[in-house]
């Protein structure tokens, strides 16, 4: 393997103790792991150092969330090619091996969103339970904005990997977990979508089109309630967020 084809996995952890030696393990193959530590205050970094990891520290502060960090943790890695995971995430074989081959290609695209697996209620659901992030790419001019639940900007084209080489997400929210976040997360989104203007049209829409494609397109409804109830909740999410950001425009107009 030539130097153009090492990739380097990208951790961002604060108190990340719970899953981070089983999702260490997962990637230990890979060229480098970089974890990027925010100051935990548990057994992260220690963790860390009996896996071999190169640890880097970005100031907690006031963060609430990794974001501010992403881009800090792209730059400290030392290889052409970058994998983004979550201190949660398991990185299969099948996938690793998926990676590597790709960037083998004589014109392999610049950023790959990558199917993730979640668990709701205890349990993987089926159909609406997988959700695609953008965290494979080239690290030359790869830009994280820093605001929750935001894509990295890459610079050239993306493509889609198949379902079947999904990551592993070990988190398992319970009910009263997802609806404390809604608050913080929802804000986030006004600051990320600063520039969108909603009519009332978007306060009904928005949230039926979510569930439609979740529950029907992509299949929620092969998880019975777990799924119907899943659904819900992310149209819930898409009508609180379009409020805020109607709320934010009626003020500015006073």
């Amino acid at each position: 393997m030539n130097e153009a084809q090492k990739i380097s996995v990208v951790i961002n952890t604060y108190n990340a103790e719970q899953h981070l030696a089983e999702v260490l393990q997962a990637v230990s193959d890979f060229d480098e792991t970089v974890v990027c530590d925010m100051e935990s205050t548990d057994r992260t970094v220690e963790i860390a150092r009996q896996y071999g990891c190169r640890i880097v520290t970005f100031p907690k502060a006031n963060h609430k969330s990794a974001e501010p960090a992403r881009t800090f943790a792209i730059q400290s890695a030392q290889s052409p090619w970058v994998l983004v995971v979550d201190a949660d995430e398991i990185i299969t074989p099948e996938l690793r091996a998926y990676l590597y081959n790709k960037v083998e290609e004589s014109d392999p695209p610049a950023g790959l969103y990558i199917p993730r697996r979640n668990r709701f209620m205890g349990r993987y659901t089926r159909g609406g339970g997988h959700d695609y992030q953008l965290r494979f790419f080239r690290r030359e001019g790869t830009v994280w904005p820093p605001y929750v639940h935001t894509f990295p900007q890459v610079q050239g084209r993306t493509e889609k990997i198949p379902g079947r080489y999904a990551m592993l997400h070990l988190a398992d929210e319970t009910m009263r977990q997802y609806v404390a976040k809604l608050n913080e997360y929802t804000d986030n989104e006004v600051e990320k979508r600063a520039s969108k203007h909603y009519g009332t049209w978007a306060l009904l829409w928005r949230p039926a089109w979510r569930f439609l494609r979740m529950y029907v397109l992509q299949g929620g409804f092969l998880s019975g309630r777990r799924g119907l109830m899943q659904a819900q909740l992310t149209a819930f999410y898409q009508y609180v967020a379009v409020a805020k950001i109607i709320e934010k425009q009626m003020r500015e107009r006073l």
